[in-house]
């Protein structure tokens, strides 16, 4: 029984260490390389950290596109988030508290857009910015964002308010509470950790989000840092060192909302899945 215990132990230990260095040596082999210069890992090659050096890193921070990529992924992520999470909670809190004709109605259509691939409304949104005039701007691309988050978001966040027991509204209204009264003081604190868990997933969805950047904001002016990682490489000139570097400081402000929110996360998807 004992030995069996072991070997069992043993097994599932080995299965994480294995899986550990699955998860862990990309993010090692990326930091492993931002350090080292072009030449060194053609001259040199190894995978251990040989030859380091900070010069992919000051190029980094001293390069106005790179800069400017970085603001712009950063306003556009907190920007969507943001209003993405108020017109979020605001569909979830109709479609679960509210009472009205079409209301189900109106629960399928953000279900089937929350479900339609993105590959199918890319070439109808690339239209439809095209004839709005919003490519090459933040705004069109926040919007275009928005598009996709909104039904995300309230579809994570229905299973959230379904939890919630109706009498505490009415409770509220009837203590002389209006419906956003009670929905701010009320029901928002108890669903606390799942809007922080559909904010940092949603703020990672912007943040790596790749083709539509690509396509609708070309200008160099409104690159979004993947789009500036990709025309880092010119013709078969390829800057691994560099490449690495903007990775590996692209990464840093995801870890740390997921370093942080990690609890919430946990916590509020676990919270939502209780109950359809």
């Amino acid at each position: 029984m004992v030995k069996q215990k072991f070997l069992s132990r043993l097994g599932i230990y080995s299965s994480l260490i294995v899986l550990l260095v699955f998860v862990i040596f990309p993010i090692y082999y990326m930091l492993t390389v931002s350090f080292r210069s072009q030449n060194s890992m053609f001259t040199n090659p190894s995978w251990f950290p040989v030859d380091l050096e900070l010069k992919n890193y000051r190029v980094a921070f001293t390069s106005r596109e790179f800069l400017t990529a970085m603001r712009n992924s950063l306003v556009i992520g907190i920007v969507t988030t943001s209003v993405g999470l108020v017109f979020s909670v605001l569909a979830a809190y109709s479609l679960t508290i509210l009472r009205y004709r079409g209301r189900d109605t109106f629960g399928r259509i953000i279900i089937v857009a929350f479900l339609t691939p993105g590959a199918l409304l890319f070439i109808p949104l690339a239209v439809i910015a095209a004839r709005l005039n919003i490519s090459n701007t933040l705004h069109g691309l926040m919007i275009i964002y928005l598009s996709f988050i909104v039904p995300l978001g309230t579809y994570l966040l229905l299973g959230f308010f379904r939890n919630l027991v109706g009498e505490l509204e009415e409770a509220a209204r009837i203590d002389g509470a209006s419906r956003l009264q009670a929905l701010w003081f009320i029901l928002l604190p108890l669903i606390a950790p799942g809007i922080a868990a559909v904010g940092i997933l949603t703020f990672t969805a912007c943040w790596n989000e790749y083709l539509v950047a690509l396509v609708l904001n070309p200008n160099p002016e409104f690159r979004t840092l993947p789009v500036a990682v990709t025309f880092l490489q010119v013709a078969d000139e390829s800057p691994i060192g560099l490449i690495m570097a903007y990775s590996s400081i692209g990464a840093i402000p995801i870890l740390i909302l997921f370093f942080i929110g990690q609890r919430f996360i946990v916590e509020g998807l676990q919270t939502g899945a209780v109950k359809g």
